[in-house]
Order: structure tokens, then sequence, then C-alpha cells
């Protein structure tokens, strides 16, 4: 068997693309190749337009081919004459069955019924397929095989689940809120001191004299009279319009200028106000490797700030509502976002507003190596995840099987590996959402609402648990690795998609996969 891959983000292209909608299925691709290289040869496209002239030469050699895209629905190509299976991360409780601007790709009932089949990452995403498409549309929940790749992260981690003190290096930047010295206050402007206003008033300009009147008059009317706009494509009024508000609007009063406006809107219409260019960011070097050690218990989180189903917000406040008075709790924020301006500002003004606090937050911008990724597993105690939908949510699944338990929901996606022998289960309840593709803007979907005070208690009962209960977080951590091994091990993962797609498996292989992602 031949299997053609596709996905819209590539090698060339992921480092460019994080953040992106679609970046996640790039991991998900990586993550099954190697399942998919037991079964048979691998062939990777990075066009759509590839796949048939590809199976045109295999099956002329007498070899059977399957087309595999890792991309939603209205992304996949379906008049292709290779067979093709479409692999869909999807959150939301019911899939788009319906078309909007004038697209049916849009609707997903169709595609897939062209396609035939469906893989999916996750029961609640199969739920939903089978709920528009019927009960008996072949649809393969089909996780990421990950456990084999954190063999040796495990073997070398202390099962302590209060860090000692671990550092963490980073090629980026990193803030740390013991070293940021923030403050409320600083958010509150400060009144002008009396040398500020006199420096303020000496520049403003001098109220209009009849003489500069009549200069700034000539100025505009000589230039609507040379005709000067004519050359550009500019209308010649728009030199009367600037005659009018510099020269004589302020003579008048505002019902005497309403009139105008009315009467000569061209003239006496609303002026163009330029927007003013936004102060430049003091961002610091991302060039450089830097590092910072963090002891005692460690929550750590990997989420990109501009998704808006990670509610990083609430993960953030509550830790420090929770901690406010504990200084050995520390929160890692891995941030998977390339732009630091693009949510610099949002966060270091939520850690101002919940200053002071004696926790500690650590935010780490850039990118980690395998060897500084698998330091940041090993230093946590636990992972926090306070999403309101997860297609999957691989940063938690490679924390687990590392060993890590987690602070986590148990809705979407997590339900099939969440639960309180695992994790310390942060409640929630439905609530309308978008389908995030749709330009209408409707709600015609479900997904979750995290229960603030919940995560606040989860929070505070791990910590207990870390510091008072050694031997209870151990076996906490033992079903972790146990319920990952059950979950996403290779043989397993092979098993069901040779099953699904009439193959006989081999003895099972597994190849590492060395990216991580936030899916």
């Amino acid at each position: 068997m031949n299997f053609i891959l596709y996905s819209d983000v590539n090698d060339h292209s992921i480092s460019q693309s994080l953040g992106r909608p679609e970046y996640s299925y790039y991991f998900v691709l990586k993550a099954y190749r190697p399942v998919l290289e037991s079964l048979g040869q691998v062939h990777v496209v990075s066009s759509p337009a590839e796949v048939d002239p590809l199976y045109r030469q295999l099956v002329a050699r007498g070899e059977d081919c399957l087309f595999l895209s890792f991309a939603p629905p209205q992304k996949t190509p379906t008049e292709l004459a290779c067979p093709m299976v479409c692999v869909v991360a999807w959150e939301f409780d019911s899939i788009p069955d319906e078309q909007w601007d004038d697209d049916p790709r849009h609707d997903w009932t169709r595609m897939l019924a062209r396609h035939g089949r469906v893989i999916t990452l996750s029961s609640h995403t199969a739920r939903a397929i089978r709920r528009a498409m019927g009960d008996d549309f072949p649809v393969l929940v089909l996780p990421t095989p990950l456990w084999e790749n954190f063999a040796a992260i495990r073997e070398r981690q202390a099962d302590a689940p209060v860090n000692p003190g671990m550092t963490l290096s980073i090629k980026g930047c990193i803030f740390d809120t013991r070293t940021l010295a923030l403050s409320a206050d600083d958010l509150v402007p400060k009144p002008l001191t009396p040398e500020e206003e006199a420096a303020l008033e000496a520049l403003r300009p001098p109220p209009l004299t009849l003489k500069r009147r009549f200069v700034i008059a000539r100025h505009f009317l000589r230039q609507w009279a040379l005709d000067l706009g004519r050359e550009q494509g500019v209308p010649r009024v728009k030199f009367l319009h600037h005659w009018y508000w510099e020269g004589i609007r302020d003579l008048l009063s505002d019902k005497a200028h309403g009139w105008l406006a009315r009467q000569l809107p061209a003239i006496a219409g609303p002026q163009a106000v330029a927007e003013p260019a936004p102060a430049p960011l003091n961002l610091p070097d991302t060039s450089q490797v830097v590092e910072t050690r963090v002891d005692g218990v460690v929550y750590v989180t990997v989420f990109n700030p501009k998704d808006g189903r990670k509610n990083w917000h609430q993960m953030i406040t509550a830790f420090c509502w929770a901690f406010r008075e504990t200084p050995d709790a520390t929160l890692v924020l891995k941030i998977t976002q390339n732009d630091l301006a693009s949510y610099h500002g949002e966060l270091m003004t939520l850690l101002a507003q919940l200053s002071p606090f004696a926790c500690r937050v650590v935010v780490m911008h850039g990118y980690l190596d395998d060897a500084q990724y698998a330091r940041l597993y090993e230093a946590a105690s636990f992972y926090v995840n306070a999403s309101r939908c997860e297609g999957l949510c691989l940063p938690l699944m490679e924390f687990m099987a590392s060993g890590k338990p987690a602070i986590a929901p148990d809705h979407t996606a997590m339900e099939d590996y969440i639960d309180d022998s695992v994790a310390f289960v942060v409640k929630s309840s439905e609530e309308l959402t978008i389908w995030p593709q749709d330009s209408r803007i409707i709600y015609r979907t479900l997904r979750h609402r995290p229960d603030w005070g919940s995560l606040k208690d989860a929070y505070e009962n791990s910590y207990r648990l870390a510091k008072s209960q050694p031997q209870a977080y151990r076996h906490l951590s033992v079903a972790a690795l146990e319920r990952m091994r059950a979950y996403c091990a290779f043989a397993p993962v092979q098993q069901r998609l040779a099953d699904f797609l009439g193959l006989v498996p081999p003895i099972a292989v597994a190849a590492p996969v060395t990216e991580d992602a936030s899916c």
C-alpha cells in the first residue's frame, strides 16, 4: 500500500505558520507517519495537484494507493481520481452541515459523503460526524501515537512532586514576574506635572491672525487654481476643503458649520484625521539563548495566546489568586506564537492587574529544541489545561506520557483520556459558539465554559497533594503513564488503522517523533 500525505503546512512553512488555525495538522501528519510507514510506503506531497500524477504512476506499476489529506474538509479536494481519506481535528459538538458564501465546500456533510469515510482524533469528533452523517458512516478514532517518544524522559525523570531546582533555557526571551517589578498603579495614567503642562502648552499653535488667515487662503486657492490635484486623480475641491478647516472653521459656530457641512459636504464635511502611529514597544532581543531556574511545585502549560479556545486569562488569574501568598508555586507559560508584539501588552497588563502576588509566573517565548523541551517536561509537577474545547491537545498528552498528572477539563477530545484518576478535573458547562470558519458569525454549535472556581480549587488541591502526599502524587503519575500507554502507544494505534483500511500490520516498530505542538 502507498500512502500519499498532504498538509497545507509543511517542513518549509511551519516556522512561519505557528498560530494559524490549521498548523496543528502538520504535527498530526508527523505523528501518523511512522504508523503509516509500518503499513506501506509513504509519499509526502506539497500540493494536491501532485496527487493524481503520482497515483497514476503507482497504479501503472500495479500498486494500491490511498491519499490522506491532513486538512479540514472544506480545504480538501474532492475531484481526485486517487481514493482518499480526510483526517479531521474538530472540537465542537456539531460539524458544518450547511453552506454559506455560495460555497458548497463549507458543508462538511457533502464533502465527507464524497470521501466515503473519515479519520478523526477523538471520540467527541466521531460522535459529531455520526450525528450528521448517520451511525453507519465509517469513522476511525485514531489518536496520535506518541507514547514511545517519551521513553528516555520517563527513564531519567525523578518522581518527586516538588522540583528541587532545574534550569530551563530557550532561544528567545523569558519574562519572570520575580524581576518584572509589576504594579497595578503603573496602569493608571499619572497627572501631568506643571513643567509637563507648560511644555505641552508651548506646542500649541498660536491663534490665527487676519494676516495668517490670508496666507492660508492664498496658498490653498492658488493650489486650487493650478489644479495640481488633477495630475494625481484627486478632486480639486480638496484644496477648498483644507482651506475651510485650516483657515475659517474656527470662526463659525457649530450650528453654522453643521449647515455648511450639509450644503457643501465636499468642502465643510468631516476632516480626515490620521491615525497616530503606535508607540514603539520596548521588546527584548529574541535571537539569543536565555535561561532561568525553577523550583518548588511547577505548573506548565503550552499555548498560543491568539487561540481563543485556550482560555489563558482564567488559567493565569486562578493561579495567581490561589497562590497569592505561596512563593514556591510557579506557573511556566511556553508560548507557541512567533509574534511577541501580538500578545505582550495584553499579558503584561493582566499580570500587572493581578499584582502583588507571592507566586511566580515565567513566560517563555521562542524556540525550544528537543533537549530544552525535555527539561521542560522534567521540570513540571503538573500540566495545566483550561481550554474551552480541544481537538486533541498534544502537549497535554505529551506531559502525561512523561508521567505528569494534569489539571484539565474532561470535555471534547480530553474526555478520551482525562478523569479523576489521572488529573484534577476542572468542571465546565456548555455554551453556544460559532463554527470558527463561518463568516456569517451565527451560533450553530457548542463549546465548554470552564468553571473558574473549580480551576482555582484544582490548583490548591494539587499543591497540597504535591507538598504533603508524595505517595498519592506518585500513584497519580503512574496512572497518567498507564492511561497514555493504553491510549496512544504505537501498537494499538497501528492495529486500529490497519483494521480500518483492511491491511495486515507487521511487527510494530515505532519511530520517534521529535516535533512538539499545540493541537
